[in-house]
């Protein structure tokens, strides 16, 4: 009896002293996208500070490809200690809808940390592309056929599919030329070797204040701080359109609560600075730092909102 009392007071101090310990050594910080992107972004603003403030280094990975898949596969088959972790993009809710399998089950493979911040996607063209609005580049599209093309971070990412809801709602056709990741579908942008993209405002901020890309419009229901000159894509000649990305850190599946809590406190922590939260909203960024359990509702509710819509848009991803 003596014994069973013993087993049962160590039990219950487990979980406790698991989080204390935690970190025991350096965190894999996996980034499923190339450099650049709003992903890369976050990444590396918050791993400095958390290494500073757990004294272990957070060593940023990138794992690019297949919209997220491959960099959230790594993750989904680490081991769930809570040194391995992953951030995601919208694609993260919207791959189950767009996929015939996926290497991992979406829900039970990860565990939900936080959910960082919203970011829509703004549409932006190359300066030689003549059009200055997204009515006359409706128009443009429709005189020219297939002739124009756009750019996205992969087949399925958020960015291909707001260009594609666009498509569908505008009842025109463009030509869809997929990259590694967001930094990469920029620079073609940029390069103009591609017309145009939808991509996250960090991304393109940069090329939009030294005049190398156009805006057009925001897809969220509301104008972006960063950008309030750019009208939404409802207002701008599309009623009804809204697309909302988010960025969010996840961990595998089995992770002990006590360590996802732990982590959730940590990136709250850091996300509450000052410099930080200026410099994700100055990137387009609106923070919002979102529980484990409401991160996973709002997946959940991502999860049921799309596959009608990609149904009656047509929009679909072969693998």
């Amino acid at each position: 009896m003596k014994r069973m009392l013993a087993l049962i007071t160590l039990l219950m101090l487990a979980p406790p002293a698991l989080a204390q310990s935690y970190p025991s050594k350096p965190i894999r910080f996996v980034v499923p996208s190339s450099a650049g992107g709003g992903n890369d972004f976050v990444a590396r603003l918050f791993s400095p500070r958390i290494a500073e403030n757990w004294g272990q280094q957070v060593l940023v990975d990138l794992r690019p490809g297949a919209a997220g898949i491959v960099g959230s596969e790594i993750v989904a088959k680490a081991p769930p200690d809570g040194h391995t972790i992953l951030i995601v993009a919208t694609g993260y809710s919207l791959n189950p809808s767009l996929y015939a399998k996926l290497p991992y089950d979406t829900i039970e493979d990860f565990a939900r940390v936080n959910l960082l911040a919203f970011s829509p996607n703004v549409l932006v063209v190359h300066p030689s592309l003549p059009v200055k609005s997204v009515k006359e580049l409706i128009a443009f599209a429709r005189a020219r056929g297939g002739e124009l093309n756009y750019a996205s971070s992969g087949a399925g990412t958020g960015g291909h599919l707001s260009i594609e809801l666009m498509k569908h709602m505008a009842k025109i056709n463009m030509v869809h030329v997929p990259y590694k990741g967001a930094g990469d579908a920029t620079v073609a942008v940029v390069s103009g070797q591609v017309h145009m993209l939808m991509t996250a405002p960090g991304a393109a901020i940069p090329f939009i204040r030294s005049g190398r890309l156009r805006p057009l419009a925001v897809g969220s229901a509301k104008r972006v701080k960063a950008l309030p000159e750019v009208p939404t894509m409802a207002e701008a000649a599309l009623p009804g359109y809204e697309v909302d990305g988010y960025y969010g850190i996840l961990a595998p599946g089995k992770t002990p609560r006590p360590i996802v809590d732990r982590l959730y406190a940590e990136f709250d922590r850091v996300l509450r600075l000052p410099e930080v939260s200026q410099q994700m909203e100055a990137q387009g960024f609106d923070p919002v730092s979102l529980t484990p359990d409401r991160f996973t509702e709002h997946v959940r509710r991502e999860l049921q909102k799309w596959p009608p819509v990609f149904k009656a848009a047509g929009i679909k991803v072969n693998n």
